[in-house]
């Protein structure tokens, strides 16, 4: 017999103070209940059990100076929590926000969400309490030569891959790859989200927002529509925002609202891509300057208000639980019938909850955003090849990469009677890859 609830009590027991963390596990215990149930060489083998505990958790100092030689020392984190099918893998997040239990949180989530992709990843995360924002350049640099020069002793193209996220961008991924290369003399595929012309790989900067409109059409496609002509909000104007934005112009939809931190900008006639990315990533500005660029669009301060906006599909892109259950009512009273996750655990347990029940598509984070990790596991073949494909080519791979990952959630939640329940069918189908690899693996 299988006590779930026992399960759960122990992880909150061993990593107390640690919400994000604990919503993380929860939700995949709970949708992997009866798999256990039917799976018992699972539960003798304490798989679960092994797979909440971090293969390794480092947590280290980083001392370095700003423009006036004032010395400050922020925290530096990596968490290396599965390698059953492949190298650790997951993004760098600098953000005042970070701590251990936000990274384990984003670790947990990476392992399930890598093994969806098919490609040889596993799962980790990592990052620093370092804020980039209003930091020159040469600060920033210096963050980063600190940082990777202790984190460069627990990484290789083999054993560690880390990637950017949050407030880590290709500037800060140069900054830590040129002291990696500096420390260790060796020029390998230990980054990704690299420079064009120093190993990148086309589509990353675009990855995580166009798979997320790839994967949205297969949901949308499963009940005969399609994107074009609707109307779509996309919270956040940061990297995955931006791209989902262009991808879902590109396919006849309007998006006609993006947020940031502070408030949100709401345009009638369809969000000006070219202005928010050149306040975004030229001008490093807020998304209340869109106004001095499209002066009839409206602005708000406050980013919840966005989801009061009429929309057919809602494309929470910012950060994690910002639909609430309150957020999610007025989406299914405005009448969305599409929600898919493009920020990491960006809705509640009880705004998914609301969503499922009124028959809303739901897209969870950890299959919805997954381009952006597939195609930096694109990068890394293409650097162990030392080989480069053309746009068209890894964009082909990575449409197909996110239509498998909806026929194999979708598919195992049929399997284990939840029939649309992608929330469910993701966890279990990423559950099963990682837990029958480490059976064959024995107790490591």
């Amino acid at each position: 017999m299988v006590n779930v609830a026992e399960m759960m009590n122990q992880v909150v027991k061993k990593n107390p103070s640690e919400p994000e963390f604990h919503q993380a596990v929860h939700e995949v215990l709970t949708s992997i209940e009866p798999v256990l149930q039917r799976r018992p060489e699972y539960v003798t083998a304490k798989v679960f059990e092994r797979i909440v505990e971090p293969e390794r958790q480092l947590m280290f100092r980083v001392p370095w100076q700003d423009d006036e030689g004032e010395v400050h020392v922020n925290r530096g984190f990596r968490v290396e929590f599965s390698s059953a099918i492949g190298p650790y893998k997951g993004g760098l997040r600098f953000h005042p926000s970070v701590n251990l239990g936000i990274i384990k949180f984003l670790g947990f989530e990476q392992i399930f969400k890598n093994a969806l992709t098919g490609l040889p990843m596993g799962g980790g995360k990592g990052g620093s309490d370092f804020d980039p924002k209003g930091k020159s350049d040469a600060e920033v640099m210096r963050l980063c030569q600190s940082f990777m020069t202790e984190l460069t002793r627990h990484i290789s193209a083999d054993t560690d891959v880390p990637a950017g996220d949050i407030g880590v961008g290709r500037r800060e991924i140069g900054f830590m790859f040129g002291q990696y290369k500096r420390m260790k003399n060796v020029f390998e595929g230990v980054l990704t989200g690299k420079g064009l012309n120093w190993g990148g790989s086309l589509v990353r900067t675009e990855a995580t927002g166009y798979g997320l409109v790839y994967f949205l059409g297969e949901m949308l496609r499963s009940k005969g529509e399609t994107i074009e002509g609707m109307t779509v909000t996309s919270s956040g104007s940061g990297n995955a925002s931006i791209y989902a934005v262009e991808k879902c112009h590109q396919l006849g939809a309007k998006v006609v609202a993006v947020s940031d931190s502070n408030g949100y900008v709401h345009d009638l006639e369809g969000i000006d891509l070219d202005a928010v990315k050149r306040i975004k990533e030229v001008e490093r500005g807020r998304i209340k300057d869109y106004l001095k660029h499209r002066p009839h669009a409206k602005y708000y301060d406050g980013w919840k208000g966005i989801w009061s906006i009429k929309a057919d599909i809602a494309l929470p892109n910012a950060t994690q639980n910002e639909i609430d259950k309150e957020a999610a009512e007025l989406l299914v009273k405005n009448g969305v019938i599409a929600v898919a996750e493009g920020a990491n655990m960006p809705s509640t347990p009880e705004a998914v909850e609301v969503l499922l029940k009124a028959g809303v598509l739901f897209g969870p984070a950890k299959a919805a955003n997954a381009g952006g990790v597939a195609v930096s596991g694109l990068e890394m073949a293409q650097n162990s090849q030392r080989v480069s494909w053309t746009f068209q080519q890894t964009d082909d791979m990575l449409k197909n990469i996110m239509h498998n990952i909806y026929v194999s959630a979708s598919e195992a939640a049929d399997e284990y009677d939840c029939p649309g329940n992608l929330v469910v069918g993701a966890n279990i189908a990423g559950f099963v890859k990682v837990a029958d690899a480490m059976l064959d693996q024995g107790l490591v």
